[in-house]
């Protein structure tokens, strides 16, 4: 999908309220950058049993995914959209985005569960979305 390609659909789900159209700053987009950066780091710490990661790992996702958002001048409150625009904002394919959900799912249901459903494609894409958030 082309850069213009992802506009136009980040544009539409706005047009049908699933996004609101909201400038970020370029302070908010450091900070959550930061945040991210911060939590991933925490998340690839193998110190930590895995499911003591998986938190941060979570969190690290969507902070860098959201600063992309606000980066294109877009807001979400839907933790679960965030993760679903990744191929309009960071041109990630959606496998990416399905994982971070079903992450997000698992997450919900039992921390330490999650830790041993989703370790390793977790982490890799968790990666992912890091190294193409720090290009915006």
């Amino acid at each position: 999908m082309s850069l213009a390609e992802g506009r136009r659909e980040l544009a539409n789900l706005a047009d049908v309220g699933q996004l609101r159209v909201e400038p970020g700053s370029p302070e908010e987009i450091e900070s959550l950058l930061s945040s991210g950066s911060e939590r991933l780091a925490d998340a690839r710490r193998e110190s930590l049993a895995l499911f003591s990661r998986f938190d941060p790992a979570c969190n690290a996702a969507h902070a860098l995914s959201l600063s992309a958002l606000r980066w294109d001048g877009y807001q979400s409150e839907n933790r679960y959209l965030v993760f679903q625009v990744l191929p309009h904002t960071l041109g990630l394919p959606a496998t990416v985005w399905r994982v971070l959900a079903k992450a997000r799912q698992v997450g919900k249901v039992s921390v330490r569960a999650a830790g041993r459903l989703l370790p390793r494609p977790f982490c890799a894409t968790v990666s992912a979305v890091s190294a193409r958030a720090a290009e915006v």
